[in-house]
């Protein structure tokens, strides 16, 4: 099996080399605007190296591709590779926003291929072992947080290049706060941007807090930060009928009938993904936990996050997905009202 690289940074890389391990899957080509970037890794998977995507699609013959790309640069590369007919693995966020994720969403709609996104935590046997707790006691409060540091990458402290820290790294809790509680209703979030900062064009919200209110009757919030100078908390906390758990990408801790009980993750879950849409690229069993299109309404959510902080009301999203990403504003909130 013949695969094409779009991306040439830390996360290709981590592909790539988890590429490499399997039988019978060569890394063909590379492709990324930084030229001698896409050559070293393309040189250490033995594949050609090119500077486009176009380029890399329209002289080589491929089975499927992988766009691991920076948030800001989504959006051509899935439309080429889905015009070419391939099988796509795309990394979080699919987007930098809701434009770009949308237009995608319609493409794909019009021609559909094998599809497959990075949020690994569901690969997790403690996922696995928390969906089955809350499958007869579901979820009623859910809190979501993500409490760390800025990342290396330049772009990411700019909206422009991340999307900020919503869209780039909650999203991976607020992706596991679906698959646990459902599907979100309508959230109303706040942010703020406090410290000054020697970076030219930094402006990533450092905090921010948002309410959420699932479609099933669970609430929840979720709060971010990257003022840390370190990981100090990422995951998801679930209160059901007489059961609480705390789900991160490492443990799952479980508290009920007055024992509390604790699992440590089998390991690293990030290659799962890469194996199961390659076998189902081949034709084996279909055990894609997340494609593309369940990683967009991830993705809806977060910009909706995003939406209602930056306009200071709530943003309501349409289950419906009727044609504007399902995001709709909700009336004002009249604060001044007894």
């Amino acid at each position: 099996m013949r695969v094409g690289m779009v991306g040439a940074g830390a996360v290709a890389s981590r592909h790539v080399r988890t590429l490499l391990a399997m039988d019978g899957v060569r890394v063909a080509a590379v492709a990324d605007p930084a030229v001698e970037r896409a050559g070293r890794l393309a040189d250490l998977a033995g594949a050609s190296a090119y500077p486009s995507h176009l380029d890399m699609l329209e002289r080589e013959r491929l089975d499927a591709v992988y766009v691991c790309v920076p948030p800001f640069a989504h959006g051509a590369p899935e439309l080429a590779v889905i015009d070419a007919g391939l099988p796509m693995f795309v990394e979080k966020p699919v987007a930098i926003d809701l434009e770009t994720a949308e237009a995608v969403a319609a493409r794909l709609a019009e021609r559909p291929v094998p599809t497959c996104a990075g949020y690994h935590w569901r690969w997790l046997d403690i996922f696995d072992r928390a969906v089955d707790l809350l499958a007869a006691n579901p979820a009623r409060l859910v809190s979501c947080s993500w409490l760390d540091k800025v990342p290396p990458p330049p772009w990411w402290v700019r909206r422009d290049g991340s999307g900020g820290q919503t869209v780039e790294q909650t999203t991976h809790v607020l992706d596991l706060a679906r698959a646990l509680a459902g599907e979100v209703a309508e959230v109303h979030a706040f942010a703020a941007r406090v410290t000054p900062t020697a970076t030219p064009g930094a402006d990533v919200d450092e905090v921010s807090v948002g309410s959420l209110r699932f479609e099933g009757g669970a609430v929840g919030s979720v709060a971010s930060t990257c003022l840390l100078p370190r990981l100090h908390r990422a995951g998801v906390e679930v209160v059901a009928d007489g059961l609480w758990l705390w789900l991160s990408e490492t443990e799952l801790e479980v508290e009920a009938d007055g024992e509390r009980s604790r699992w440590r993750a089998d390991g690293d879950a990030r290659p799962r993904p890469d194996r199961d849409f390659l076998q189902a690229v081949r034709g084996g069993p279909d055990r894609i936990r997340v494609p593309w299109q369940e990683a967009y309404r991830t993705h809806r959510l977060a910009c909706a996050l995003v939406r209602s902080a930056d306009e200071g009301r709530p943003v309501a999203l349409d289950p419906a997905d009727g044609g504007s990403g399902g995001l709709m504003a909700s009336p004002p909130v009249d604060r001044d009202q007894d």
